[in-house]
């Protein structure tokens, strides 16, 4: 194959009959010089459809129903393939086959319609409060430093989302009814409470604020000559204070946001409010929340109950 190596594509210790391995030869000179892409695309395509020239040892893929590809599909999953991986790999099986169907004659596509395990449900990254409280509490040295504490309590005392926080204006902020007015998304509009700390943090913010020149009215966070401060600046400035506060790992907004429904259901149980203060539209949504409260439990658990702990040898 020019231009693109087989042998990292094929394990040698797969039996692929020699006709089927033309096949993948020139699907992938297809995908590297007609449809152009990465080589480590190319080569991710190659070991994807290995595996199933490999289900399929003498036979030709054309001659593969969806039965067959059920059955090599399960096999994958039994092997310990998740449904991402799975996924993934029908998506590349189906593009195989469209290619077979163009070049080759092929007259079906037996992938089409066969749907992968579903996925296991990534649980969102939460700081415990001992860790939040660690990054919050930022030493209010100057200007910058009084503006990223208020932007840290908020976003943990409220839960917001990035966008929400980055287009606050002063006027959204109740310091008198401790609330926040968030427009979220589909341009809904909810009531947040705000804490004490995050309170007083707005409040040493909001005379900051005031002295810098030709500060933009509708904005609450700026930068130091006055413009609104961006997502993308505020991402920065909670990964830098992470960093400087020498919290484990990268930290960004939306890990305050997870921290602070945790924090929430583990003291309250109170899923339909935490839904609510969320901005959830569905409360299977706000549910992931209910296994990091478990996860705690089980960690209390197993660290205060006598026959949880494991014995010493």
């Amino acid at each position: 194959m020019t231009g693109l190596a087989v042998a990292p594509v094929l394990d040698a210790t797969v039996a692929i009959a020699e006709p089927s391995q033309k096949l993948l030869q020139s699907f992938l000179q297809y995908l590297q010089f007609e449809r152009r892409l990465a080589t480590h695309t190319v080569l991710n395509y190659g070991r994807d459809v290995s595996a199933l020239l490999s289900h399929a040892a003498t036979r030709a893929p054309t001659d593969l129903n969806s039965h067959d590809i059920r059955r090599c599909i399960s096999q994958l999953h039994g092997r310990g393939l998740d449904g991402r991986s799975l996924a993934r790999m029908l998506s590349a099986w189906r593009g195989f086959y469209h290619y077979l169907s163009r070049d080759h004659g092929c007259q079906h596509n037996p992938c089409l319609g066969i749907r992968a395990p579903k996925r296991g449900k990534r649980l969102p990254q939460a700081l415990s409060p001992d860790e939040t409280r660690q990054l919050v509490e930022v030493q209010a040295e100057d200007a910058l430093a009084i503006r990223d504490r208020a932007i840290l309590e908020l976003f943990y005392s409220s839960g917001l989302r990035l966008a929400e926080l980055a287009n606050l204006a002063p006027a959204d902020v109740n310091h008198a009814d401790a609330t926040v007015r968030v427009t979220g998304k589909g341009n809904k509009t909810r009531l947040v409470p705000v804490g004490r700390q995050a309170l007083a943090a707005l409040t040493t913010w909001d005379a900051q604020r005031a002295l810098v020149p030709g500060v933009d009215a509708q904005a609450l966070f700026v930068t130091l000559k006055g413009r609104r401060l961006g997502p993308r600046a505020i991402q920065l400035r909670v990964a830098r204070r992470g960093m400087q506060q020498s919290v484990v790992g990268r930290v960004h907004p939306h890990m305050l946001r997870h921290s602070f429904a945790s924090h929430v259901l583990q003291s309250s149980g109170d899923l339909r409010a935490v839904q609510d203060m969320l901005g959830h539209a569905s409360i299977s949504t706000t549910q992931v929340y209910t296994q990091l409260d478990f996860q705690h439990l089980a960690k209390t658990y197993d660290a205060a109950h006598p026959r949880a702990r494991k014995k010493s040898v």
